[in-house]
């Protein structure tokens, strides 16, 4: 059955997920994040067109960190507090997080459909992995 416009929009696709979270004294819910929150997070990655990756596990965890009716418990300027946490768990908490968003290698893998074996490279070389140079 191919899907209508209207379909599209009406589905209900995101997801959330409860984890255990003892450090804290409790659990916490995950929500999947939208393509359009996926891109502003991703964009607020970049400054200057660099990537800063700095408290980058915070950022998204107050995103998606959210009480039992679905709404955030944090507003992004806590990501700085947030960010103080232990970082095995805020590590944790991130993993769920992205794999729930299709961030991980896994996903992103399986939506590009490269799951099926890999074509060598058109230089014949066995690997598509970048030479180095012992420079």
């Amino acid at each position: 059955m191919t899907l209508s416009r209207d379909a599209i929009i009406a589905a209900v696709d995101s997801r959330t997920e409860t984890v255990p979270c003892p450090e804290w004294g409790g659990d916490v819910n995950i929500r999947s994040m939208t393509g359009a929150e996926r891109d502003e997070y991703e964009n607020g990655l970049r400054k200057k067109g660099q990537l800063d990756l700095r408290n980058a596990r915070a950022r998204l965890l107050v995103r998606v960190l959210v009480n039992e009716n679905g709404t955030r418990i944090f507003a992004d300027q806590d990501a700085m507090a947030l960010g103080k946490k232990n970082a095995a768990v805020l590590e944790r908490l991130y993993d769920v997080a992205a794999r729930l968003s299709g961030m991980t290698d896994e996903a992103a893998e399986d939506a590009e459909g490269n799951s099926e074996e890999t074509k060598e490279p058109s230089d014949g070389s066995p690997s598509s992995s970048p030479e180095t140079s012992e420079a």
